[in-house]
């Protein structure tokens, strides 16, 4: 039994009455049986025998400069150290820049090429690799691998310290809209205004799984990659492009993750090292980053805006001005979507949005979960509630009376929105109606007591996408895209997909993910996973019906022979009549007649551009946040989370609020724990560890409801969903710092926010 076949669904998931039923119902992940057993295998567990080697990376330990000598021999004379890979030795590999750059690259700039010159771009830059028979021989050599540095003085590591170098983006993902109107003199024009900088610093993802890749050597140098990764495909065509492969010399498999957060949306160094040893020794290799390692890479850009507003003396929104400035590196241009939310989300005429880049001699940063939008988000609306405290408006009926109908960056309506009714259910759920207006009115004991609330915004996009289908005479179905499951449930809403298109049993049906050779998908991210491959899930298996119904109707006395496919339904296993349930035909009777083993269906999901473009396409969500704030400590607690979610239809009830649970407890987490704090003069993060990298455990986690509100969107893609892998954490951490004010009346702007900010 291979590994994605123990990965099966057994009836004791099915919730009772479930009737064959099975979207919208709260279904256990299928691959939580595997997981809790240990037969879930992630990127370091494949061996494949013995014989395998390892390789350990050495890393810089200055931030800028070049390498001007290497000494590798007292580490290549212990036995077992195979090889020590360094600039020096490293054979000749593609030579342009498009080689080096992957479906997740930003578009401007020169991607980083490891081992390929003796420049220092960053600390812990990867300068070197150990390749020995164990992994604690590899680790011993590295240390004794002397190299020797010229130090550049001149060291630029800090955001704010470097202002003066910000500069716009020669090309940016995601362009800022035009001014509208003439935001200058609407906020002079105001009555009420607000003027303030935002800042949050440096983020890493830290999933509990490092980054590693197993390359298994086969014959005539064909290569089987494990690889931790959010693509396969994106991993195999940077391999491809780097090291001259074709597809067959080169596949890339990755059945489970441990955690991503958009860390694994490009390909990291440890791929490049482990394939690179691999076909220079014509071995099996396997590298594992360490933890601290895992800094040494992509991260959220600390970001520093200033926002202006201007209101009427009603609280009508006059002028909006967003100024933000972030962090990239200076080999490549790294941009979000930061500033335009600032926009979209409110009613507004005058409008002026902006958004430049600072080059700092570190890592390009990477997209992670929410890039740009909970950013953007926190800053706005923190800005907003302050706003509606000195128009003296409760911070709700503010954003109501500012309610965009329309999507004014675009100029276009929304597909749907439902925020209205995430307001009023999240309101009611959460009691906001008994809210003391007045900041640090409300005392329990010794603990100021706080309620805030925040708007929280997604895109809703679908990208192309493939599934391939295989209905075997024994009525079992499999169905397989290159999608990957990073722990969002990906296995479990694509089996439920498909068995409730199809009209067979959930565990009949085996879905296979993660590995190159099964039809094209895009990356697991930006939360397009279920609108992308779910839509195709959902076609493969709609032309699956369509082919059988097609076989039905030529068997010798067919109780379909003149009716159309719309006169039967497809269920338990079987087609048949709407008018008369008695007359079927069981799916296997089907194929065994028609004298065949199986049956194939293999479709492609393409957005329907032409109609979605009328169209602007986001979820939505308001997030209300109780804390209590001791008075002597100033040390913070959010004692309750309502969070109300409008994403169209939900697939699953359970994974889907798993997926929001995820979101708020990240959203609290950067709102009070997160900061990779770094040392200016060294250029290195300091608290490169799970230990002092703080993020909440359970003790910091208190009750945290969810509510879906009904929303039907016929426009998004063919299932009507929307993606919720984001929209958990925007708007939350700006929900605590709103329920800190009303809590203290101090005004916290800065992420992560401190006790030393309170007392």
């Amino acid at each position: 039994m291979s590994l994605l076949q123990k990965v099966g669904v057994s009836a004791e998931n099915l919730e009772p009455g479930d009737g064959g039923k099975y979207i919208g119902k709260p279904i256990s992940r299928v691959d939580g049986r595997a997981k809790v057993t240990g037969n879930a295998k992630y990127a370091a567990e494949f061996n494949m025998g013995t014989g395998i080697l390892h390789g350990y990376v050495i890393s810089s330990p200055i931030a800028k400069g070049k390498i001007t000598a290497v000494n590798t021999r007292q580490a290549l004379s212990q036995k077992g150290v195979l090889t020590v890979f360094t600039h020096l030795n490293v054979p000749g590999l593609a030579w342009f820049d498009r080689s080096y750059r992957d479906q997740d690259a930003p578009p401007g700039g020169s991607p980083f090429r490891p081992l390929q010159s003796d420049e220092i771009l960053f600390s812990q830059q990867p300068i070197a690799l150990v390749v020995a028979e164990t992994f604690e021989l590899a680790r011993y050599a590295a240390t004794l691998v002397h190299f020797e540095y010229e130090v550049k003085e001149e060291l630029s590591v800090g955001l704010e310290q470097n202002l003066d170098k910000a500069k716009k983006p020669e090309k940016h993902r995601f362009p800022v809209p035009k001014p509208r109107g003439d935001a200058e003199k609407a906020l002079k024009d105001s009555a009420i205004t607000v003027e303030e900088d935002y800042y949050h610093g440096y983020e890493h993802h830290n999933p509990m799984e490092m980054f590693a890749s197993t390359v298994i050597y086969g014959d005539d140098d064909r290569l089987t990659i494990y690889d931790k990764t959010q693509g396969v495909l994106n991993s195999q065509s940077y391999i491809k492009s780097v090291f001259g492969l074709s597809d067959d010399k080169a596949r890339v498999i990755s059945p489970f993750m441990g955690g991503g957060f958009g860390s694994g949306l490009r390909p990291q160094y440890q791929l490049y090292m482990a394939v690179l040893a691999s076909l220079e020794l014509k071995r099996s290799v396997k590298v594992v980053l360490t933890r601290q390692q895992m800094f040494s890479f992509g991260h959220r850009p600390a970001t520093l805006q200033k926002i202006s507003l201007g209101a009427s003396a009603d609280g009508k929104l006059q002028a909006i001005i967003n100024q933000c400035v972030s962090e990239t590196s200076t080999f490549e241009e790294y941009t979000e979507n930061i500033v335009n939310w600032s926009g979209q989300m409110y009613q507004c005429d005058n409008v002026t949005l902006d958004h430049q880049l600072v080059p700092l001699d570190l890592f390009t940063p990477l997209d992670m979960r929410a890039p740009g939008g909970v950013t953007g988000m926190y800053a706005l609306e923190i800005a907003i509630d302050e706003m509606a405290v000195k128009a003296g408006i409760d911070p709700l009926e503010f954003r109501l009376m500012n309610y965009a109908e329309k999507d004014q960056n675009l100029d276009k309506p929304f597909s749907s929105k439902e925020l209205r009714e995430c307001y009023r259910q999240g309101a009611e759920r959460f009691g906001w109606s008994k809210r003391n207006p007045k900041a640090g009115a409300t005392v329990e004991g010794n603990n100021l007591v706080g309620w805030g609330v925040a708007t929280g915004c997604w895109e809703a996009n679908q990208m192309p996408s493939r599934a391939k289908a295989m209905l075997s005479a024994d009525g079992k179905l499999t169905v397989g895209c290159a999608t990957a499951d990073i722990g969002t449930g990906t296995y479990t809403v694509m089996t439920q997909i498909a068995a409730e298109v199809l009209g067979v049993a959930m565990e009949d049906v085996l879905f296979k993910l993660g590995d190159s050779v099964l039809p094209m998908s895009p990356l697991q991210g930006g939360s397009w996973t279920m609108a992308s491959v779910g839509s195709a899930v959902k076609l493969v298996c709609d032309d699956l019906k369509t082919k059988l119904f097609k076989l039905s109707k030529k068997l010798e006395n067919s109780p379909f022979s003149d009716v159309n496919e719309e006169d039967v339904s497809f269920s338990d296993s079987r087609i048949q009549l709407k008018a008369d349930t008695q007359k079927y035909l069981t799916f296997s009777e089907v194929l065994q007649k028609s004298e065949m083993n199986y049956l194939e269906a293999d479709t492609t999901s393409l957005p329907n551009m032409l109609e979605q473009n009328k169209y602007s396409r986001f979820t939505h969500s308001a997030v209300f946040v109780e804390v209590k704030v001791d008075k002597d400590l100033g040390t913070v607690h959010v004692t309750r989370v309502v969070d109300a979610v409008a994403a169209g239809r939900i697939i699953n009830t359970k994974t889907s609020r798993s997926q929001i649970l995820g979101g708020v407890v990240w959203g609290i987490s950067m709102a009070l724990h997160e900061d990779t704090v770094m040392d200016n003069n060294f250029g290195r993060f300091m608290n490169h560890n799970l230990a002092e990298y703080h993020v909440p455990v359970n003790a910091d986690i208190k009750d945290i409801d969810v509510i879906f509100v009904e929303e039907h969107d016929d426009i998004v893609n063919p299932l009507g969903v929307k993606g919720l892998g984001e929209i958990g954490i925007v708007g939350v951490a700006a929900a605590v710092s709103n329920a800190i004010y009303h809590a203290t009346g101090k005004r916290l702007r800065n992420l992560p926010m401190q006790l030393d900010q309170l007392l």
